[in-house]
């Protein structure tokens, strides 16, 4: 089966999540990291505090196994998150070397 694509991105899911959750964040400040940490970003470590943080928000305010609490997790289960750290990588390295 071929995988599609959306705008881009592995899927609809990384897609959206990138530009509702993550669009114009800079990651360093976003994940508390030292300019030496993000000069050697691994872009699986970042994806893994990305993931984490986006759990929290959904989280936060939603009552304990709701039902649209499962239908956000579900969704957020197909994000690629290390397409999202990577990016946001590249976008932070981009930005300190212009």
């Amino acid at each position: 089966m071929k995988q599609e694509t959306y705008n881009g991105w592995t899927n609809y899911a990384t897609w959206r999540v990138n530009l509702e959750m993550f669009d114009a964040w800079n990651i360093q400040e976003l994940l508390g990291w030292s300019d030496s940490e993000m000069a050697n970003a691994d872009p699986f470590a970042a994806n893994q505090e990305l993931q984490l943080y986006a759990e929290e928000r959904i989280t936060e305010d939603a009552p304990e196994d709701s039902f649209p609490l499962s239908y956000a997790l579900a969704f957020i289960s197909d994000v690629n998150w290390t397409e999202i750290a990577s990016a946001m990588i590249e976008t932070y390295k981009d930005q300190v070397t212009a």
